[in-house]
């Protein structure tokens, strides 16, 4: 099992923990995950902490697909790719509505269907076969809608790169499903170990339509996990709840919360629906203590080392190749490289 670590995305200001992120690059670390929301972006702190660290591949997790086009995705991959000597690590997700619209100012349309047209395009080109072209729902190249000139032509990369693994950030079942199916890893939040019974079906069947013999030995499950060492569960229990609230309660409107449905999936609809409305009323606090311990534990590393020890053969045994930890303690992270050993 390889270890990862996220940095994910600014508050107020921009900061990266380079020591933390250092230590995990001398202890072998396989990976180091950056994100976006609407304030720092995925892609400039990788190209920071690659200049600054030897062995870590640099990875995003992820870039929003409706922030760039296919062709500046790939572009700016190949880039940072190179100059990082080939560490670098695509990973992809359509985000929300209210992200995609509200601050990208872009139709959110249909998700399935972007993501498969946004994944091919952007494979023709570092394949540098031919010059680039595609004709879809969601994309066109060359552009040949309204305002368009007439004097586009198809174009081939000048720069020569290689086919970088693609990760895509997937919840619901036939995104998850088509992830199996078109890309090299998956990047599941809030994934529990204890019911991966919640994705199996969805994951067979994209192994299945991909053909070729893909399975979970071809792909990669690059699970987060957030990681508290403490002596009292509880008081580490109380570091992972607000972000469960927050995501569950309040990203996402009433009605289209991914994360929430994940909740219900798990098994969690009554909690679900509560914290939802406490949060929605602005009552976050609350929000926070309405979710489970069970949730909260199972989609988290906390406790004694010895406990953390423990329970990470659950995630070893559950498929996932590469444990991704937020965390802040460098101790997290050596305890973490003696028990992966």
């Amino acid at each position: 099992m390889r270890l990862g670590i996220t940095i994910g995305y600014s508050g107020a200001k921009m900061a990266l923990d380079m020591p933390l992120i250092q230590e995990a690059d001398r202890l072998g670390f396989h990976s180091v995950w950056s994100a976006e929301a609407y304030g720092s972006d995925a892609v400039t702190p990788l190209a920071w902490i690659a200049a600054r660290t030897e062995r870590i591949n640099v990875a995003t997790g992820i870039m929003q697909m409706p922030a760039r086009t296919p062709a500046m995705t790939a572009m700016t991959a190949t880039t940072l790719d190179q100059l990082s000597g080939g560490r670098f690590l695509l990973g992809l997700g359509v985000s929300g509505p209210q992200v995609v619209e509200g601050w990208h100012g872009q139709p959110y349309g249909k998700p399935l269907v972007k993501t498969r047209e946004y994944v091919s395009i952007v494979r023709q080109i570092w394949a540098r076969e031919r010059p680039v072209e595609h004709q879809g729902e969601h994309y066109q190249i060359p552009y040949r809608g309204a305002g368009a000139t007439g004097l586009g032509k198809p174009l081939k990369s000048i720069l020569h790169g290689r086919q970088i693994p693609i990760y895509i950030a997937a919840i619901g079942p036939k995104s998850v499903e088509q992830a199996a199916e078109i890309a090299d890893g998956w990047l599941p939040i809030w994934y529990s170990p204890h019911r991966t019974h919640v994705f199996k079906g969805a994951l067979e069947a994209g192994f299945a339509r991909a053909g070729g013999g893909k399975s979970l030995t071809t792909f990669d499950i690059a699970a987060s996990v957030n990681v508290v060492i403490g002596n009292d569960v509880q008081k580490c229990l109380a570091h992972i709840k607000p972000g469960l609230a927050l995501y569950v309660g309040g990203m996402g409107a009433r009605g289209k919360n991914f994360y929430n449905d994940l909740a219900c999936r798990y098994g969690f609809e009554d909690a679900a629906k509560k914290i939802q409305d406490l949060y929605l009323a602005g009552k976050k606090d609350e929000a926070a203590a309405a979710v489970p311990d069970q949730l909260a534990d199972e989609v988290s590393l906390v406790g004694p080392p010895e406990r953390i020890r423990d329970r990470l053969s659950a995630w070893r045994e559950s498929g996932v190749q590469t444990v991704v930890c937020g965390t802040r303690q460098i101790d997290a992270l050596r305890l973490l490289a003696e028990a992966a050993a």
